[in-house]
């Protein structure tokens, strides 16, 4: 988690306008005093800080002045720069945690309505080979892998084949997940992800817009090309949610990052079932079993 460029701006002020009284009052009480240079740190500091132990305090004129600016503008700045320091930590803190909250919403997504929505789209994905030679993730990807797995996805333009597409199995899988839908959409945490909210406005519009044609054999074509155009956006907003919470998976929680991998709707090798490796391959790491090629319509 990072912080902003206002908390940054803020700090970077404060601090560099404390380390300025501090080499004022150093270089000051250095010339004005005749102290060496520890003692001239030691009195500034104390100055500032307000502590004043009496065990060294200025002698003339001009360091007395001296010690009064120090008081009025070091001890703001050294307060403003500590107060500062720590609303970074704390707003850091609780920016972590509603981050892990909503991520914890967006597993939930995933896991009820989400993969089976996206497996949905694969399967009727006119590009489906080429999505699948990006999206196949494995246990050994890193951040540059994800990253390239992004990069390459920003020209990819989702389209389906309306041909294929079953209007009926979709609205019913739809209408499935209506109440869940709206109980993430009204969770106060989505004001804070703007992808994820809008990947679920996109899907509900597609909800909406299965919803009032109480027909689908007889569409015109027009209507079949703006429906796929609604699942062209709801399915491109789905991909990019799901890389991202397999990368939050990877890093948290690799047993939730292992399903994900078992249950990618673009990797034709995928499967929930975990198997053991024979004794002769020297090692008991999992396998994959092969879904038939006859399966790859990806049943709701």
């Amino acid at each position: 988690m990072t912080y902003s460029r206002a908390e940054k701006l803020r700090f970077i002020v404060y601090l560099a306008i404390f380390l300025m009284v501090m080499f004022t009052g150093t270089v000051g009480f250095m010339v004005v005093e005749n102290l060496p240079l520890s003692d001239a740190v030691y009195f500034t500091i104390v100055t500032i800080a307000t502590v004043g132990y009496g065990d060294i305090s200025p002698v003339t004129g001009v360091g007395k002045a001296l010690a009064i600016i120090l008081i009025v503008t070091g001890v703001g700045t050294f307060v403003g720069m500590l107060a500062n320091a720590t609303e970074m930590f704390l707003n850091r803190r609780d920016n972590t945690i509603r981050r892990q909250k909503l991520q914890m919403v967006i597993g939930l997504f995933f896991s009820e309505a989400g993969t089976r929505l996206m497996r949905y789209f694969a399967a009727v994905d006119k590009d489906y080979d080429f999505m699948a030679g990006i999206l196949v993730v494995k246990n050994d990807w890193g951040d540059r892998e994800f990253h390239q797995a992004r990069k390459k996805l920003g020209g990819h333009s989702f389209e389906v084949d309306m041909q294929r597409v079953d209007l009926h199995a979709l609205k019913a899988l739809l209408d499935r997940q209506k109440d869940l839908l709206v109980r993430l959409l009204e969770s106060p945490y989505m004001l804070e992800h703007e992808s994820f909210t809008d990947q679920l406005v996109a899907v509900l519009h597609l909800k909406e817009e299965l919803a009032y044609r109480e027909e689908y054999s007889g569409l015109p074509i027009t209507d079949r090309e703006h429906l796929g155009g609604d699942i062209q956006r709801a399915y491109s907003h789905l991909v990019r949610q799901w890389l991202d919470y397999v990368a939050h998976l990877q890093d948290r929680y690799p047993f939730l990052f292992s399903l994900a991998l078992r249950t990618n709707p673009f990797d034709r090798q995928a499967s929930p079932i975990v198997r053991q490796t024979s004794p002769s391959s020297g090692g008991s790491e999992c396998c994959l079993d092969k879904v038939p090629s006859e399966s790859q319509g990806f049943p709701l």
